[in-house]
């Protein structure tokens, strides 16, 4: 039957480290701790870390079981459990076989349930050694890509201006002759007609 975590806290007799102390360095035991101060660096336990609701934990744990009521900035590495409760806030990875997040918990980072050995004193918590920039192998920069330069096709001659030719200006037109003058009247000019013998004369006026 799985123990609570309040149930386990109150079993067990562990070393306390007290609100007003803070611990900076390398911790190791086979006992129970219970931190209700600051610890700064690293833990391994044989047995159960615990963490009030007043400690902070500023290290990576390698424990047995881990209960987290305050507040852990680290990785937590435990061969049976890690419970998180609602008043907990951690900030890391956890590893362990079993783990229990609380609702209201505040929880950032990645969860790994599988088998994981048992702690031994001695052992360093410090996370994995990264291979140093130097022996990393090498990658050759990517070629330079050059740009697709599309030949852009000849223009067509433009079309020579039309010619324009300069002419002469017109010559100005002739004046218009002077109008005539209306001709004299001519004096009229009498016809006399003898109509029959002798017995009347007609005359007959005619122009010119």
């Amino acid at each position: 039957m799985a123990i609570q975590a309040k149930e386990l806290s109150a079993q067990v007799e562990s070393t306390v480290i007290g609100e007003s102390i803070l611990v900076n360095g390398k911790l190791e035991g086979d006992e129970d701790l219970t931190v209700r101060g600051r610890v700064h660096g690293s833990i391994t336990l044989t047995k159960t870390l615990i963490v009030e609701p007043s400690g902070v934990v500023k290290a990576d744990a390698r424990v047995r079981n881990a209960i987290v009521s305050g507040v852990v900035v680290g990785n937590i590495t435990a061969s049976e459990s890690v419970h998180l409760t609602k008043e907990g806030r951690m900030v890391g990875d956890i590893a362990a076989p079993r783990v229990i997040i609380v609702e209201g918990a505040a929880f950032r980072g990645h969860v790994d349930m599988g088998v994981v050995a048992e702690p031994k004193l001695g052992e360093r918590t410090s996370r994995p050694q990264v291979a140093p920039v130097s022996a990393r192998p090498q990658m050759a920069p990517p070629a330079a890509v050059r740009p697709m330069v599309r030949p852009v096709p000849p223009r067509p001659p433009l079309p020579a201006p039309p010619r324009v030719e300069s002419r002469p200006p017109a010559p100005p037109p002739p004046p218009p002759p002077p109008a005539a003058k209306p001709a004299a009247a001519d004096s009229p000019v009498n016809d006399v007609v003898t109509v029959g013998m002798g017995k009347k004369k007609v005359v007959v006026k005619r122009k010119k």
